[in-house]
């Protein structure tokens, strides 16, 4: 019997890696992550592709505008609407770090409303679940996360979502196990 949820796309042995793949590798180990996980085990077989989304995060993680609550309760409402355990259990620890209240935490992971948020975590949570429900967002939704994010906030926010979409999607077709750490119910 075929097990439905082995890692469909392992870790590439080292001695296995073309001059492109230990390169891109080397690059986001060298960088601000300092760690090769998640979903850079199966964009590996893309190395340029893959670079290229690091790129693209690392300017999300860690040169967006908003504000670190916001960036991850975003990724962890991302999580949760792609049921990846993977995203959940790396971004879980660091929304507690940067103060994601527990109850927030728990409801983002029972796909609810947060029952007490800030104001700004409302208008984000309001405009990720409408976004990723209607693909798209009604004016009221727009103009309270324009309040509190600006336009270029209000980009940045909608590319969290779409970047880490995209990171679901690839482990979950790859089944990448998650590491150790807080689980999605």
């Amino acid at each position: 019997m075929t097990n439905h949820n082995a890692d469909r796309m392992p870790p590439l042995p080292d001695s296995h890696l073309s001059l492109a793949q230990k390169s891109a590798k080397a690059e986001i180990i060298n960088g601000p992550r300092g760690t090769f996980e998640g979903p850079f085990i199966p964009l590996l077989r893309s190395p340029d592709l893959m670079n290229r989304l690091e790129k693209v995060g690392e300017y999300l993680r860690y040169g967006s505008i908003l504000p670190a609550n916001i960036r991850e309760l975003a990724i962890l409402t991302v999580a949760r609407a792609y049921n990846q355990q993977t995203e959940w259990a790396i971004h879980h620890p660091i929304a507690v770090k940067v103060g994601v209240s527990p109850e927030t935490l728990l409801a983002l992971a029972e796909a609810r409303r947060p029952p007490a948020p800030t104001p700004a975590e409302q208008a984000a949570w309001d405009f990720l679940t409408e976004l990723e429900s209607r693909r798209a967002v009604s004016t009221p939704t727009y103009n309270a996360a324009l309040h509190h994010f600006t336009e270029q906030g209000i980009i940045e926010l909608t590319t969290i979502a779409g970047y880490y979409a995209t990171l679901a999607m690839i482990m979950n077709i790859a089944q990448t196990p998650p590491p150790a750490g807080e689980r999605l119910p």
